[in-house]
């Protein structure tokens, strides 16, 4: 593995972290999906009130990967936790400890930030990404089962 850098990301990463998160929705066979853009992502990002964070790997001044995550609350705990809705490496540089890495700066924030847990999600085909999991010490929580309503339908819903 050369030498890299992981940093916070700025809004001038925004078009490279859209072209990452493109690569990552054709990795995960889910391109269809992608409906958002790059303004879109700022201002989530950078916005007035930001949902989210982003690191970057850099090596050699290109980016090789990137994290992505926000924050939780677990009642049961009473604490705040953190997602890690995605972390991406590009194919070429897989397997050289840029994944690793990024996951390790995330769980250092969500030490420094007191968090009571770091969650994320995996496609159950992924199986690259399960062993990675499973081999840093991820529990997969069998028993909860992830329940999602896109926007129509929590829209419908809440005028129901």
């Amino acid at each position: 593995m050369a030498k890299f850098i992981i940093r916070p990301a700025t809004p001038d990463d925004v078009d490279v972290i859209f072209d990452l998160i493109g690569q990552l929705a054709v990795y995960e066979k889910l391109a269809h999906l992608v409906t958002g853009d790059a303004d879109m992502l700022r201002e989530a990002l950078f916005g007035a009130h930001p949902a989210s964070e982003v690191v970057l790997a850099i090596e050699a001044g290109s980016p090789v990967g990137f994290a992505l995550f926000y924050s939780t609350f677990s009642t049961f705990l009473c604490r705040k936790g953190m997602h890690l809705e995605d972390l991406f490496v590009l194919p070429e540089k897989r397997g050289h400890g840029y994944g690793k890495a990024l996951l390790k700066h995330v769980a250092a924030l969500a030490t420094q930030r007191q968090c009571g847990r770091l969650e994320w999600s995996v496609l159950d085909w992924n199986a690259p990404s399960i062993a990675f999991y499973d081999s840093i010490g991820g529990v997969c929580m069998k028993e909860w089962l992830l329940y999602r309503m896109t926007h129509d339908r929590f829209s419908g819903f809440a005028k129901s």
